[in-house]
C-alpha cells in the first residue's frame, strides 16, 4: 500500500503567505490532497522497483544462456557443414 504524506497545514499557510485568501488556500489544499490521495496507488515504490529489477535480471540471464546455446549450435552446424563439404570435395577428385 502506497502512503503519501502531505502537510496540508503548511501548504495552506504558504498559499496564504503568497496572497491567496483563506478560502482559496483551503480549496487549493483540499483539491491537491484529493489528487495526491487518488493517484498514490499509481506510484512505484522502492519494493516495486527492486522486484522489477530482480525479474529483469532473471530474464537477462535466461536470454544470455539461450544466446550462448545458439552460438554453440551455429558453430557446431558450421563445423559439420565444412566437414561435409570437405568430404564431398575430397570424394569427387
Amino acid at each position: 500500500m502506497t502512503t503519501l504524506t502531505f502537510d496540508t497545514l503548511a501548504y495552506a499557510k504558504k498559499l496564504k503567505e503568497a496572497g491567496f485568501t483563506e478560502q482559496q488556500a483551503d480549496a487549493q489544499t483540499a483539491a491537491l490532497a484529493t489528487v495526491l490521495k487518488d493517484s498514490a496507488h499509481d506510484l512505484a515504490m522502492k519494493q516495486d522497483i527492486e522486484r522489477l529489477e530482480a525479474r529483469l535480471n532473471v530474464i537477462e540471464e535466461r536470454t544470455e544462456g539461450r544466446f550462448k546455446l545458439l552460438q554453440w549450435m551455429l558453430g557446431f552446424n558450421l563445423a559439420i557443414s565444412i566437414a561435409l563439404l570437405w568430404i564431398l570435395i575430397r570424394n569427387t577428385n
